[in-house]
Order: C-alpha cells, then structure tokens, then sequence
C-alpha cells in the first residue's frame, strides 16, 4: 500500500519537529515536506502534491487561510488545519476556503495520525457540531465558497442524493448518514463524491454550506 504523503505548514520549528516524529513513526505515512509559513507552503504543495497538509491558519506573511484557499482550488492537496485553540474565526474562514476538519495542536498521537488517513480517504475531520457552527457563519454570507455558477443544481439531483446533501447539512459523518438511511458507507461516499462535482464543491463542509443556503435543512 502507497504511503500517505504529508506536508507540514506551521511557523514553529518545535511544532513541525514533535508532528514528524509522531507521524514518520507510523508505517503508512510519510512526512514529504515542511512550510514555515503560508508561501511556503503553497510552493511546496505546488511541487510535492501532498496528500494530506497539515496547516497552521496563523502564520506570518501568508497565512493559513490564503494558503488552503490557493492549494485546495488547484487540487493540490487536501487540507487539515492544526489550531491552539477549539475553533475561532481563523479556523472558520479555513474550513470555509475549503479544509476538510481541524485538530488542536495538543492532539494526541493516535488521533493525529487518524485523522491524516480519513483526511486522505476523503472524509472530513470535524464533529456535526462544529459543522453546523461553520455552515452558520457562511448561510449569512453572499454565497457558500467554491460553488461553480454554471451548475445545474440542484434540478440535477436524484432524490437520494438530495437526502444525502441534506445529511451534509446536518453535519452528519458517512457513517450517521448510512445508518439513518440503511445504505452502506462506502454507497455514501460514491453519493457524496458525485454530489461534490454536481455542485462544483471541493468539500463535504462547502456542500453542507450550499445545502443549508437552499433551505434543504431547516
């Protein structure tokens, strides 16, 4: 089985030290690279196509949010914001550039080291409560980011794949969304990729945005 490449972005040197001794220790993920700040990172991402990012959002010059926007618009690589603190305006303006979950920095290491795989795998990282504070802060805004204009949605839908981006913005994992509908995950996630390219979403978090906007959930 390929490794899991991973790119680290933080500003502290003893930050990036104490991610790359937890993460080389695992046997399916390797550290590709390092960023000390948000140029940096762009230009590694650019070069190393990392799976995974792990990128701190408050950085000098470029930060963490300007970084994930520019990556994950050109399909770079998947983000996973590292944060001090539970969840605040940085995190959230992340999320909504298009990071696929957050961890706090005193993560322990099994965690840290899950949360890189299901990033990688395509989930997301974020508990539904975190979800539906994030889609609330975007439902007031102008329009959810990274939502292609020229798409048909939602007419081109099936019902089961409205049911599922409703599920989204709910805030609900693969998991909740296949017990609540008695389906398989891994039919969930085939739904929720083809849900993504109908919407011209690069996240699980920008669809629920797009879900809530469109009064599919109350």
């Amino acid at each position: 089985m390929t490794d899991i490449r991973v790119l680290l972005a933080d500003d502290h040197t003893a930050i990036r030290s104490g991610l790359r001794l937890i993460l080389d220790g695992c046997d399916d993920i390797e550290v590709v690279g390092e960023a000390r700040d948000g140029a940096v990172a762009i230009a590694q991402a650019r070069s190393l196509r990392p799976d995974v990012t792990l990128m701190d959002v408050r950085m000098p010059g470029t930060d963490g949010i300007a970084a994930t926007r520019e990556i994950v618009a050109n399909g770079w690589s998947r983000v996973l914001v590292l944060t001090s603190f539970e969840i605040d305006e940085y995190v959230v303006g992340a999320l909504g550039a298009g990071a696929d979950g957050y961890l706090v920095k005193t993560i322990d290491a099994g965690p840290l080291a899950d949360a890189v795989r299901r990033v990688a795998a395509g989930e997301a990282v974020l508990s539904p409560e975190v979800t539906r504070r994030v889609i609330t802060g975007f439902v007031a805004t102008e329009r959810p980011p990274a939502v292609d204009e020229r798409s048909t949605w939602p007419s081109d839908l099936t019902d089961r794949e409205r049911e599922i981006l409703a599920a989204l913005g709910e805030g609900l994992s693969n998991a909740d969304i296949a017990s609540s509908l008695f389906i398989a995950e891994s039919t969930v996630k085939t739904h929720v990729s083809r849900i993504l390219t109908k919407l011209g979403c690069t996240t699980r978090v920008q669809a629920a945005i797009a879900a809530r906007r469109a009064g599919l959930v109350p």
